[in-house]
């Protein structure tokens, strides 16, 4: 199977060649209803070659739409009926690409030949292997040329956000501050529990006899903990669960995030405590409890760097729009597609 790192980053390279540009590429992508694949279109209903557009006499081909599909699509498929929006919103982002890429195109960026030598190796060394590489970008209708002028995009389009839209925009003190003060709830953090477990699986479709063998199993092992064993030793040797391997650790956890039997267990525990055995429907549960921490809200002090990045970034987002929405009003646009 492909790795998913590697393939997450040369879809990366084409998300910010194809659609806007790095971190901006997400609030572009278009809103595609999950289906399964049987009952779905491929994305494929784009003509096999030939134009779809012409932005200031440069052509996007059916090609380029085609790769712009599938990284937007990440896998999913469409129904036939949602075949045109799609198109059209993919074809969209990619005239704001060009759009980009041709202001771009103007700067100059000292060593970009290396710069695209060092971004191909690092993206490459993510594949476990040559073939593992080359397969990824055949799926994508892509061989190393495609994927080195798309690098070459990306540096280009990147660089002028960065100068063009990053450099420029600001947040004040007070808009911060004003963030923080009307928004308390995304500051809150509910009481969470950090939990060990020794798991005796036994489904709720298992025999009556079964069950009682988990049980007692469980409840032997809890004997032995009460009498001094090591709970993480015994976590390894006999939980069913696969964080056995972590000796049970199962992290930290809130509310809402286990089984009611379970949850209602932990967080009945003091940091230290060893709860008698718990049934689920995935058998029967040993839980020690190792840490406890209290709801609180996060400090200002804590949470600025944060929403000062987060304020940025929709500001340079609307600076983008805002270039995008007047370059369309010059710029001379044809729509091929049918």
């Amino acid at each position: 199977m492909q790795n998913i790192h590697s393939s997450v980053w040369l879809k990366g390279i084409l998300v910010a060649a194809l659609v806007l540009c790095g971190s901006f590429a997400a609030a572009a992508e278009p809103e595609v209803k999950k289906e399964s694949a049987a009952a779905a279109a491929s994305p494929a209903a784009v003509p096999p070659q030939g134009a779809v557009a012409r932005v200031n006499g440069t052509d996007i081909s059916a090609l380029e739409l085609r790769r712009a599909k599938k990284v937007l699509l990440r896998g999913q498929t469409v129904p036939a009926e949602q075949q045109a929006a799609l198109d059209t919103q993919a074809l969209e982002q990619m005239i704001s690409a060009e759009l980009l890429y041709q202001a771009a195109a103007k700067q100059e960026i000292k060593d970009l030949d290396k710069q695209i030598d060092a971004k191909l190796a690092q993206g490459k060394a993510r594949f476990k292997d040559e073939q593992e590489f080359k397969n990824a970008i055949k799926d994508l209708e892509m061989d190393e040329k495609d994927l080195r002028e798309y690098t070459r995009r990306d540096l280009l389009i990147s660089r002028f956000v960065e100068t063009a839209f990053v450099a420029k925009a600001a947040v004040s003190e007070e808009e911060i501050r004003a963030f923080y003060d009307q928004n308390p709830d995304k500051f809150k953090r509910d009481e969470t529990v950090k939990a060990s477990h020794i798991l005796i699986g036994a489904e709720s479709t298992a025999s009556a006899d079964d069950k009682k063998k988990a049980r007692e199993k469980a409840g032997q092992l809890r004997k032995e903990l009460a009498g001094g064993a090591d709970f993480a030793a015994l976590a390894k040797g006999n939980s069913t669960c696969p964080s056995s391997q972590q000796g049970g650790d199962l992290g930290f956890f809130g509310k809402g995030q286990m089984v009611p039997a379970f949850e209602k267990a932990a967080f009945a525990l003091k940091p230290g405590e060893i709860s008698d055995v718990v049934e689920t429907q995935f058998g029967y549960h040993i839980i020690k409890l190792t840490e406890r921490k209290p709801a609180e809200t996060t400090a200002f002090k804590d949470a600025k760097a944060k929403i000062e990045e987060f304020l940025k970034g929709q500001k340079v987002n609307e600076a983008i729009q805002k270039y995008l929405a007047d370059a369309k009003k010059t710029a001379k646009i044809e729509i091929l597609l049918k």
